[in-house]
């Protein structure tokens, strides 16, 4: 088992050490680095990790609550199993929240955001041209579909800005069923085997930037929560969709 030390990690743009650690050994517990029933100890990852035990307590204090590990002792946990009704709930409370972000985010969106989100649909759109060009030329677009993933997740992470509520977006981070590896992976498999993959809630996002530019916050919250729920069932965490 081996977890990416926080030195290797991209600018924090000033998160702490605690947050890095957190968000390494969330990805970890992800991708199934740290395996379900995995014990481990806080100075053996505080060395894997290069940093000092005291941001890991703190990162393994967050998981805990989360649901993602168990302690088993002072300075040891088991990173926890997630049994597939654990999932569903979790799916379920990340489709609400996503729901709820895109709702602050139609009251908040300030013109340059809202310009913000338009040019990176327009870059999307570009690449998009492009990577079926390629494709029906059978030539490699895995680097243009890199690019697409990474200006979806770019969009995404505007339209939390536009929320202006970083307890909300705190919550949201924590309750996400995948780490951003992990769901970026399962696309790339999914799009392996369909190559037409995801693109029915794709023009879903044109739809939510007019609604934030209107103010629509119920139609906001409307579009996100479908395009929320497709894709979680689509990488495979089905949320229990209760009875309000």
């Amino acid at each position: 088992m081996k977890v990416k030390p926080t030195t290797d990690r991209p600018d924090a743009g000033g998160e702490t050490r605690a947050d890095l650690a957190y968000q390494a050994l969330r990805e970890a517990i992800g991708s199934g680095t740290l395996r379900p029933g995995q014990k481990v100890t806080e100075r053996g990852l505080a060395e894997q990790l290069a940093v000092s035990p005291t941001p890991v307590r703190e990162a393994l204090r967050r998981l805990e609550q989360d649901g993602l590990i168990q302690r088993t002792g002072p300075r040891t946990v088991v990173v926890a199993d997630i049994a597939e009704r654990a999932i569903a709930d979790l799916a379920e409370v990340e489709i609400g929240l996503r729901g709820l972000v895109a709702r602050f985010a139609a009251r908040h969106a300030t013109p340059e955001q809202l310009e913000a989100l338009d040019a990176i649909l327009d870059a999307a759109d570009d690449l998009l041209i492009v990577i079926v060009a390629r494709h029906r030329n059978g030539e490699n677009v895995e680097r243009h579909l890199s690019a697409l993933l990474d200006r979806m997740q770019e969009f995404n992470e505007v339209v939390n800005a536009c929320a202006a509520n970083p307890v909300l977006i705190r919550l949201l981070e924590q309750s996400q069923v995948f780490s951003q590896p992990e769901r970026r992976a399962r696309i790339l498999e999914q799009i392996a085997v369909n190559d037409r993959f995801g693109l029915d809630r794709y023009s879903t996002h044109r739809a939510l930037v007019r609604a934030l530019r209107e103010g629509d916050s119920v139609t906001a919250e409307r579009l996100v929560i479908e395009d929320a729920e497709g894709s979680l069932t689509d990488l495979g965490a089905r949320a229990d969709r209760r009875p309000r």
